[in-house]
């Protein structure tokens, strides 16, 4: 093979065998490598690219620009672009290319779509489960929390008992980076937990430090809190299934909505955001659950 030529269908099949005998990728994997790589052999074949020298960076940023523009979002184009980066530099091993012109290049950012929200009455059916027994107890008082406080999955998993002050209605609770935040609970909730404890208690382990529990007596997972979400949202008469960061999310837009207070509503969601984590750390606390009272619907923070 002359070192300008490009065969590609012999290219790619010289690739394709080095991904099955060599790498020993899986046949899924290997049909995502060749059908990204027959998409940049028909754009080539397209623009009359037909050897090696023609294949430069600026070209493989025309090729993005035009499937971005064909409607490829941006997770598409970066997995397109690491199998063209793989693909060259396995050709620069077999001296057909001397560098890598898909090094470096980066894909569109993918729009950011928000997740669909429940609005304040379709919330209020969902967390209002019926039934007095102990799945009943346990899920009202789950689904209220989550919607009081804006908790991610993750976090109201890992509640402990000693985590919750219902005397206080507060919770605290750990997020991402191992972070600790302190956050208002709900009129609604605080006396949902407190009929859901008079029942774990019965079920739960002498050892068991988890505020929801299974009938086993243990922490609740993860996917069994997805899966009774999924369940609920068709028991409760809800259009779509309703998943944990669908009631945090529209903790949040309630919460927004009636304070427009940006600040307070990043506060107790605990976002990351480096950025302006200064901002909210400042953030004075007893208007923090002043607001808390006075804008979400389902607050109620009265103390007898």
């Amino acid at each position: 093979m002359e070192k300008n030529e490009l065969p590609f269908q012999s290219a790619i099949l010289t690739f394709h065998a080095y991904l099955q005998n060599e790498k020993q990728l899986s046949a899924h994997t290997q049909s995502n490598y060749l059908r990204d790589l027959q998409k940049f052999q028909h754009i080539c074949l397209q623009q009359q690219r037909d050897n090696w020298s023609l294949i430069d960076a600026k070209f493989i940023r025309q090729a993005v620009a035009f499937l971005h523009r064909q409607g490829l979002n941006g997770k598409s184009l970066q997995r397109w672009l690491s199998a063209l980066r793989s693909f060259f530099q396995f050709c620069i091993k077999q001296s057909w290319l001397t560098y890598n012109p898909a090094e470096g290049i980066a894909a569109p950012k993918s729009a950011k779509h928000l997740p669909k929200t429940l609005d304040v009455d379709q919330a209020a059916q969902f967390v209002e489960v019926k039934g007095d027994d102990f799945i009943a107890y346990r899920d009202r008082a789950l689904l209220e929390l989550l919607y009081s406080s804006g908790l991610r999955l993750a976090e109201i998993v890992s509640v402990n008992l000693t985590d919750i002050d219902l005397r206080e209605a507060m919770i605290t609770v750990t997020g991402k980076g191992n972070k600790t935040r302190s956050v208002p609970v709900g009129g609604a909730a605080v006396k949902a937990i407190n009929e859901w404890l008079e029942h774990r208690n019965i079920f739960a382990r002498p050892e068991e430090l988890a505020l929801f529990i299974t009938q086993r007596g243990s922490r609740i997972s993860h996917r069994a809190v997805q899966v009774r979400l999924q369940q609920l949202s068709l028991e409760q008469g809800m259009d779509n299934p309703v998943h944990p960061h669908m009631l945090r999310h529209s903790f949040a837009s309630h919460m927004l909505e009636s304070s427009g207070d940006l600040r307070l509503v990043q506060e107790m969601l605990g976002h990351a955001n480096i950025a302006t984590t200064q901002i909210y750390t400042h953030l004075d606390f007893q208007h923090l659950a002043k607001v808390y009272d006075q804008s979400h619907p389902r607050a109620n923070r009265k103390k007898n």
